[in-house]
């Protein structure tokens, strides 16, 4: 299975004050991601950030665990960069990407599977709202 998690769009799913520290709610995040890895160790995960890279995040970075930041400085960086990502990978037959975004799931090609953010965050992450 391939995984691609809009992180910014998941943290955004709870309510927990993340917007008062973007950069360490995106490292506990990415720290939660990297956890469930482990044990999705024949899974790969790319999880994508908006913004200039976080070194407290991208040091997280490993295994089966890809993180990447949105390289422009603009709205809907990193749905671009997830788009770009999905066209490439979307030879694969098992991609899903996290997400509640309804424009970045009207961007994605017919057939790949999409799981919202909520529901990636109760399930797998154990985080609730």
């Amino acid at each position: 299975m391939r995984w691609i998690i809009d992180g910014n769009n998941v943290m955004g799913a709870g309510a927990d004050g993340w917007w008062n520290d973007p950069a360490g709610a995106a490292a506990e995040l990415t720290q939660r991601i990297a956890l469930w890895c482990r044990k999705h160790e024949s899974d790969r995960v790319l999880l994508v950030f908006d913004g200039r890279p976080v070194a407290q995040v991208a040091v997280l970075a490993g295994g089966n665990l890809e993180v990447e930041f949105a390289p422009a400085r603009k709205r809907d960086a990193a749905d671009d960069l997830i788009v770009t990502r999905v066209e490439e990978l979307f030879v694969e037959p098992e991609l899903t990407v996290v997400t509640s975004d309804k424009g970045l799931v009207g961007r994605l090609p017919p057939g790949v599977a999409v799981r919202s953010s909520g529901s990636f965050r109760r399930a797998e992450l154990a985080l609730g709202r």
